[in-house]
C-alpha cells in the first residue's frame, strides 16, 4: 500500500501544473504577509488561485500586477525592490531654477558682466579678472595705474624665447705667470710695483727698477743705484705711460724716461723715504715717512707747489680719483683723509673728509671706484682687518666687511662690479668682491707669504700680485666677454674721436 501512495507522490511531482505541497511560500507571498492586512498592490491578491499557470510558480522577474495594469505603485515600506527618496518641493524648485538659470540668455548680457564687476571693484577693491596670477591665454597682465597690492600678487611676465639663467664667468684658481723676484724689501708700507698704460709692468727690487713687456714678454733692466743703499721704495707711471717716477729712501722722488732709459730730472723736498707715489697729469704727489704729502709740478724748476699735513704718521697710500677732482691718502696712524684739487694741480689745507673708523695702528689702502667717482674704499692692517666703503661727498660709510686678514691692497675692477683685495697675515691670498652686496666671488690662493701689492692691467683684465716669497704672480682674473669686449672697444674709440674732434 505504501508502494502505490510513493508513486502517487512521485507522479504528482512530476506535474508542472498542480501545486507543491508542503512547499515553502514563494517570494510574493512572503511579500504580501509582511505588508499587513493593508491594501495590496493593484492586480495581486494575497493568495495565489488553485489554477496558477507553469510561469506564476517561478518568482517573477517584473513588479506583480504589470499584466493587469500599466501603472505601477512605489512601496511605501522596507522590503520593496528599490529606494528612491522623497524630494521636497524646495529642492524641485532650486532644481527647476538651476536649469532656467543655465540657459537663460541674458547671463552673459553686458548689463550683467558690469553689474559684476562693479560689485567686485565695492567688495575687493579691485577687479577680480585683472588681478589673476595665472592666464590660459598667455597675455602678460600688467597692474592698473595707482595700484598697489598689500599682498604682493605677482604678474605673469612674458619671458624671451630661449632665455636662460646667466652664468657665471671663468676665474682661473692658478695664475698664468709667475716671475721671479729676488731680493725684494718685505715691508708693508712700500708700493714697489705698478702697470703703465704701453703695458710695462715695473717692479722694483732693492736698489733696482726692472720693466717686463706683458706683450713680448721682455725684461728690461730700467735703473740701479751705485750702492745698496738708498733702496726703490716706490714707483708710479704717468698717465700716458712714458715717464716713470721712483721714489727712494733718500727721501728724493726721481723722474724717468723709459724709452731712453734717462733720468730726466731729480726732485728733492722731502726728510724721509717716500713710500707712495700717486700722478694727476703733469702733477705728482708723494708721501713721506714723516707725514707729509708734496705737491710737484714736474713742468717747472720749482717743483714744489703745495704740502698737506694730515697724518701724524707715515703716509702709505696716496691715490688720484679718476676725474683728478679729489686725492685721496691712507697713513699707519689708521686715517684716511680726501683732499680737493686746486686748480693749479695742488690740494687746499685741509681735508674735506677724515675718516677715522678703522681701528689701531692700520695701513689704509686705497681704491677709488670706476663706476661711481665718489665711492671710496679702504682697507685696515693686521689690528683692523676691515674693508670700508665710502661717500666722500657726504662722509658715510656704505659699507664695512671683516675680512679676517691683513688687508695690503684693493683694487677696483673697470670691466665688472667687483673690487679684488690682497691680504697678508693670515690668509695670504686674493679675494674678489661683487659690489654692492660684498659677498665673495672667488678666493685665489697661490702665494706662500703675504702679499705685499697689487696692480692691474691697463685693459683691467689681469692684476699681478707681489708677495714677500719673492715672486710676482699675474692673474686673468677679470677675462671680459668677446662681445663686450668689442662693444667696450668701440665705445672708447667713440669717446676718443669725440675728444679729437672737440681738442681740434
Amino acid at each position: 500500500m505504501a508502494q502505490f501512495l510513493f508513486e502517487a507522490d512521485l507522479r504528482g511531482l512530476l506535474k508542472l501544473d498542480t501545486l507543491i505541497p508542503n512547499a515553502p511560500p514563494t517570494r510574493w507571498q512572503r511579500k504580501a504577509k509582511e505588508s499587513g492586512p493593508g491594501p495590496s498592490p493593484i492586480g495581486v491578491s494575497p493568495t495565489k488561485p488553485a489554477n496558477c499557470s507553469r510561469s506564476s510558480s517561478k518568482t517573477p522577474s517584473k513588479t506583480p500586477g504589470k499584466s493587469g495594469s500599466k501603472i505601477q505603485s512605489t512601496p511605501t515600506k522596507a522590503g520593496g525592490d528599490r529606494y528612491i527618496p522623497k524630494r521636497s518641493t524646495m529642492q524641485m524648485e532650486m532644481a527647476n531654477f538651476l536649469l532656467t538659470k543655465e540657459n537663460d540668455p541674458d547671463e552673459d548680457s553686458p548689463t550683467k558682466k558690469e553689474q559684476q564687476k562693479a560689485w567686485a571693484v565695492n567688495l575687493n577693491g579691485f577687479d577680480v579678472e585683472e588681478a589673476k596670477i595665472l592666464h590660459l591665454s598667455g597675455k602678460p597682465q600688467n597692474a592698473p595705474e595707482g595700484y598697489q597690492n598689500n599682498l604682493k600678487v605677482l604678474y605673469s611676465q612674458k619671458m624671451a624665447p630661449g632665455s636662460s639663467r646667466k652664468k657665471s664667468r671663468y676665474i682661473p684658481s692658478k695664475p698664468d705667470w709667475v716671475l721671479d723676484a729676488p731680493e725684494m724689501f718685505n715691508d708693508y708700507y712700500l708700493n714697489l710695483t705698478d702697470w703703465s698704460s704701453q703695458n710695462f709692468l715695473a717692479v722694483a727690487l732693492d736698489n733696482a727698477v726692472y720693466l717686463w713687456n706683458y706683450g713680448t714678454r721682455e725684461i728690461i733692466p730700467l735703473l740701479q743705484t751705485e750702492h745698496p743703499y738708498p733702496y726703490i721704495s716706490s714707483v708710479s707711471w704717468i698717465k700716458d705711460g712714458d715717464y716713470l717716477a721712483v721714489g727712494t729712501s733718500s727721501a728724493e722722488v726721481q723722474l724717468w724716461d723709459v724709452e731712453q732709459q734717462k733720468c730726466l730730472r731729480t726732485m728733492t723736498s722731502h726728510c724721509g723715504r717716500v713710500g707712495t707715489l700717486s700722478w694727476n697729469f703733469s702733477s705728482l704727489c708723494s708721501g713721506a715717512q714723516t707725514g707729509q704729502i708734496h705737491h710737484h709740478d714736474v713742468r717747472v724748476a720749482e717743483h714744489h707747489v703745495a704740502t698737506l699735513a694730515g697724518h701724524t704718521e707715515e703716509v702709505c697710500g696716496l691715490k688720484w680719483s679718476l676725474d683728478g677732482h679729489y686725492l685721496a691718502s691712507g697713513g699707519s696712524d689708521s686715517l684716511a683723509n680726501v683732499w680737493p684739487c686746486t686748480q693749479g694741480g695742488g690740494g687746499d689745507f685741509a681735508p674735506v673728509q677724515t675718516f677715522t673708523q678703522h681701528q689701531g695702528a692700520v695701513k689704509v689702502r686705497l681704491a677709488w671706484c670706476p663706476c661711481q667717482m665718489n665711492v671710496l674704499a679702504t682697507g685696515g692692517g693686521t689690528r683692523d682687518r676691515h674693508i670700508c666703503i665710502w661717500n666722500v661727498c657726504s662722509g658715510v660709510c656704505l659699507s664695512a666687511v671683516d675680512t679676517r686678514s691683513q688687508v695690503s691692497s684693493i683694487l677696483w675692477s673697470t670691466n665688472y662690479k667687483e673690487l679684488i683685495s690682497a691680504y697678508g697675515f693670515a690668509q695670504n691670498e686674493l679675494i674678489i668682491w661683487n659690489y654692492p652686496t660684498m659677498t665673495k666671488v672667488a678666493e685665489l690662493q697661490s702665494h706662500t707669504d703675504r702679499i705685499l701689492t697689487l696692480t692691474m692691467s691697463p685693459d683691467g683684465t689681469t692684476v699681478a700680485s707681489a708677495a714677500a716669497n719673492e715672486t710676482v704672480q699675474v692673474w686673468s682674473c677679470f677675462e671680459m666677454d668677446p662681445i663686450k669686449k668689442k662693444e667696450k672697444e668701440k665705445a672708447n674709440s667713440a669717446k676718443s674721436g669725440i675728444l679729437h674732434q672737440s681738442i681740434r
